[in-house]
């Protein structure tokens, strides 16, 4: 048996979503490959730009992520026909098959007066994308799980004033915010997640921090990266917080939240190349290294903190999510530990 050529079907996609399994249709028009991995060589910029298809049986093709590729249609049967037919057959012989080859939608239909009725087109159905849409965010009881706040929001920050009138950070920030909070002002987010993180590195106020958070905690993503930078610090300070009290229910609340602009993206092409760059951007870190060690030989004590403070922030965000390919769970809990201890002592 002979597979017919004229009974090939594919469909179009970016090569940027190719996966493992694909039969991709190779160069010269004529044959397929299966591939069985599939990389991405990033520009000098760090977007990936370059897809590398490792093809079963060796070699790899180098193609544009933009480009548009065709593979083979697994939802369409392959027609095989006898050897001995395609031999002796014409050119449009072989394209046009014998009835009982035919797939059944393209057979001709018989009425009860004897005549045939045209045949049905054949139904082509496209393949799934190769990410599948995200799953949403936290659950209306999942997010019952965070009490909400007593009484206005600045009443919550002149109580935390209160707990603690002899800390002058958080007088500084409260005294801010006592003219009025707008949570559209990235400003006031700004000093919102500060007077959380004050409430708990320096005061050691675990319970007044998540008072605090919680009023960012329950912001939506709203597109900006500038605003969001405030509401995702608060989120994984109050993941960890949580963790550390065993409060595991609640701070799975916290990290789902942190990750629902993550999961916004219905494009398959974008949605693999956010994951390839946020997967890259948790590897390697910016944890200050050199910004600390020059304060350390400087002798300048409060730029150290101010350096620690910011690693401090990114440990807590990759703990948030589970660590990484290069720093695992239980390393990311000792380094904590260490900084923690650095920017109080």
């Amino acid at each position: 048996m002979t597979e017919n050529p004229a009974s090939r079907h594919y469909s179009e996609q970016q090569a940027g979503s190719l996966t493992t399994g694909d039969q991709l249709l190779l160069p010269d028009g004529e044959r397929t490959a299966e591939i069985q991995h599939v990389e991405f060589e990033p520009d000098d910029f760090g977007t990936p730009a370059v897809v590398l298809a490792n093809l079963t049986g060796g070699g790899t093709l180098r193609i544009a992520a933009g480009s548009t590729v065709k593979i083979l249609d697994p939802t369409v049967p392959v027609i095989t026909v006898p050897d001995a037919t395609l031999q002796d057959a014409t050119p449009d012989a072989v394209t046009q098959l014998p009835v009982a080859a035919q797939p059944p939608a393209e057979q001709p239909q018989h009425t009860g007066d004897g005549e045939e009725a045209p045949a049905a087109p054949a139904v082509v159905v496209p393949p799934l994308p190769a990410i599948p849409p995200a799953v949403s965010g936290p659950s209306a009881e999942e997010l019952a799980r965070i009490p909400g706040p007593q009484g206005t929001p600045e009443a919550v920050v002149e109580a935390a004033a209160e707990a603690h009138p002899d800390a002058v950070g958080v007088l500084l920030l409260a005294d801010k915010l006592a003219k009025g909070i707008n949570f559209k002002s990235g400003s006031c987010l700004k000093d919102l997640s500060d007077l959380a993180h004050e409430l708990f590195i320096t005061l050691k106020d675990p319970d007044g921090a998540l008072t605090v958070a919680d009023l960012l905690n329950v912001l939506p993503f709203d597109g900006n990266p500038g605003r969001w930078a405030s509401v995702e610090a608060s989120l994984a300070l109050s993941s960890f917080i949580c963790r550390q009290d065993r409060q595991e229910e609640r701070a799975e609340v916290y990290e789902k939240l942190l990750r629902m602009p993550e999961n916004q993206e219905t494009d398959p092409f974008k949605a693999r190349m956010n994951a390839k760059v946020r997967q890259r951007s948790l590897n390697e870190p910016n944890l200050y290294d050199k910004e600390i060690f020059r304060s350390i030989d400087n002798s300048n004590h409060e730029a150290e903190r101010e350096w620690r403070l910011l690693r401090l922030e990114s440990l807590l965000f990759l703990r948030a999510h589970g660590g990484s390919e290069t720093i695992g769970a239980g390393e990311l809990q000792r380094r904590i530990s260490n900084e923690l201890e650095a920017v109080r002592a």
